[in-house]
């Protein structure tokens, strides 16, 4: 993979090793001789497939340490995000399917294509022209990919987290002009999302997962909100992560209240449990 070809003979050494090619290189070089015959059993086993999730979970740990405001975390992350770049084109130049260096040229010249207001003799005053641009391109893009259809909404990762892929899908619809004009309506149709909901459930004496005209409406409520949530420039996985960790909150200071007064929380009744619950409410 590549002209490559340094290593280190002493792992210490590479603190006195500031300069970023020679230290990409040693990366490289490193996964070359992990992959070898006489590297690591683990990870001369591995392929694309087996090793797709870390890239995920690599991601999210990344994100995790963003929010925390946690930036040494941050550090090791994108090194293990990037050690997963890395990995794959191994894996990929062994298979004869692609280089490294047709994955740093094809990200490189993607870069100057979609910013033609810097690289080229475009000129945008404002993101919402860049945004319209980037589309215009991705769309010619899609269109020289036999392999890609011209939707827009082709190149969305089904494998994102449901809210992320609704809000994309939101985003990419509105710059073609499809879109809500205000916040106040979107609220008008979460409300029509609910009375729908409502009459669904209305139907049913047993309400149970094999109603799928409820499942539809759940699934047209949370699209709703999610798009109420964009319209106010919100991340509506933000804003659930952040009602999550309040509920964590709020349920760990309920068991401490119970410990404390020696009770067996488990055991408590729900209206018990609630009123520990409203108690709690009151001191955030």
């Amino acid at each position: 993979m590549g002209d490559f070809k340094k290593t280190i003979q002493n792992i210490n050494e590479i603190d006195d090793i500031n300069d970023v090619n020679e230290l990409f290189g040693i990366l490289v070089e490193t996964l070359k001789i992990l992959r070898s015959p006489n590297g690591c059993v683990w990870d001369r086993e591995q392929d694309h497939d087996s090793i797709k999730k870390n890239m995920v979970e690599e991601a999210y740990e990344a994100l995790d340490a963003i929010e925390k405001k946690d930036y040494q975390s941050l550090k090791e992350e994108l090194g293990d995000l990037l050690l997963q770049v890395i990995f794959h084109s191994q894996i990929a130049y062994e298979n004869n399917e692609f280089e490294l260096q047709e994955v740093l040229k094809g990200i490189i010249k993607k870069l100057y294509r979609r910013h033609p207001h810097v690289f080229g003799d475009k000129n945008f005053t404002s993101s919402a022209e860049v945004l319209e641009s980037w589309e215009e391109i991705k769309k010619q893009e899609r269109k020289d990919n036999p392999k890609k259809t011209e939707s827009i909404f082709n190149d969305i990762p089904k494998i994102l987290p449901s809210l992320h892929y609704a809000n994309e899908i939101q985003n990419r619809a509105s710059r073609l002009g499809f879109d809500w004009e205000n916040a106040k309506d979107v609220f008008d149709k979460i409300i029509e999302e609910i009375n729908e909901l409502k009459n669904e459930v209305s139907k049913f004496e047993t309400i149970n997962n094999n109603n799928s005209n409820i499942k539809e409406e759940i699934g047209d409520l949370l699209f709703s909100i999610v798009n109420f949530s964009r319209h106010l420039n919100l991340d509506s996985e933000e804003c659930l992560k952040q009602s999550c960790m309040k509920f964590i909150n709020r349920f760990n200071e309920m068991e401490k209240i119970a410990k404390l007064r020696k009770l067996d929380f488990k055991s408590l009744s729900l209206q018990e449990k609630d009123k520990l619950w409203e108690e709690v409410k009151n001191i955030d």
